[in-house]
């Protein structure tokens, strides 16, 4: 039988960790509806820059922009992988490193020449360790991103794509979807494929007498030179919105479950230390009867 003493120390023990897992419960489920928050604005306003462009389409403006022309036989790829900061959060890191190597090895079979950007610190060691070099490694970001810093590197990465630096941007990181499902994905950001899908459909849509309805100031090419980056600007921000949200829900599930664990634990080492109290509580009976039987004799 186990010793009573180190049973209730090792109880103890657990009963602390699980208050330090409930406490980052707590804290990671504050800091996920913050992130909710801003996710919902963003998209938003995502959705209005879009309807802006549509509006240029179903207005019979001829939509010409390099970010939404397709480039054939692209010779060179970036790949941006967003990861978290810190560990605790259950396979959410697991699960972006899954979708990435098998994207990285499909373009460098396919194009050859492929550079790769990371945002977190457990990605950057994570591409390491299975040999993938990186190119610039960002570890400024935690759950609430802040749009200047993104827009640096979408700024930078408009200029290598228009200057012909790379052909392709990919993105990879966790899509949140609601909170029991979270989902890593590959979003092609560059060139703005998507979006000109969005702007075709809106210009299929809108017949001759309502195309007349819109007259653009200074002029309709202006407007989309300005809207178009800013879209590419605002997706980016909300792929890293995304990537918060699920790191925050995924810490929130991996803690939940910690705490839970922690207390069927302490459940199992009360029901054996009580064992173990009672064995030597009647060994202690057993050996006193004994003594006084001694005496008597």
């Amino acid at each position: 039988m186990a010793n009573a003493r180190a049973l209730d120390k090792r109880r103890k023990s657990i009963r602390n960790i699980r208050k330090i897992t409930r406490t980052m419960e707590l804290i990671a489920t504050a800091r996920y509806k913050k992130a909710m928050d801003r996710a919902h604005a963003v998209t938003a306003y995502t959705d209005r820059l879009s309807q802006i462009v549509s509006s240029l389409a179903a207005a019979g403006t001829e939509v010409d922009h390099p970010l939404l022309q397709p480039r054939e036989n692209p010779k060179a790829v970036r790949v941006l992988v967003l990861s978290s900061n810190r560990g605790l959060c259950g396979g959410y890191n697991a699960g972006v490193l899954r979708a990435t190597m098998p994207r990285i090895q499909e373009l460098e079979s396919s194009i050859g020449s492929v550079s790769v950007d990371v945002s977190g610190k457990r990605g950057i060691n994570g591409l390491k360790f299975r040999g993938v070099e990186t190119a610039e490694n960002y570890t400024q970001f935690e759950d609430q991103p802040a749009y200047d810093e993104v827009e640096k590197i979408a700024s930078g990465y408009l200029e290598q794509y228009i200057t012909g630096q790379f052909d392709r941007l990919d993105v990879i990181y966790t899509k949140f979807i609601s909170t029991s499902r979270q989902i890593a994905t590959i979003e092609t950001l560059l060139p703005f494929g998507s979006f000109d899908e969005e702007i075709s459909g809106a210009g299929a849509s809108e017949d001759s007498s309502s195309q007349s309805q819109f007259e653009f100031l200074p002029t309709a090419q202006s407007i989309l030179e300005e809207v178009v980056p800013t879209s590419f600007k605002a997706k980016l921000f909300k792929c890293f919105l995304d990537a918060a949200v699920s790191e925050q829900v995924a810490r929130m599930i991996a803690m939940k479950g910690a705490t839970e664990s922690a207390g069927d634990m302490i459940n199992q080492l009360s029901m054996t230390y009580n064992r173990a109290r009672q064995s030597q509580i009647t060994g202690e009976i057993m050996e006193i009867i004994g003594g006084v039987e001694a005496l008597k004799s």
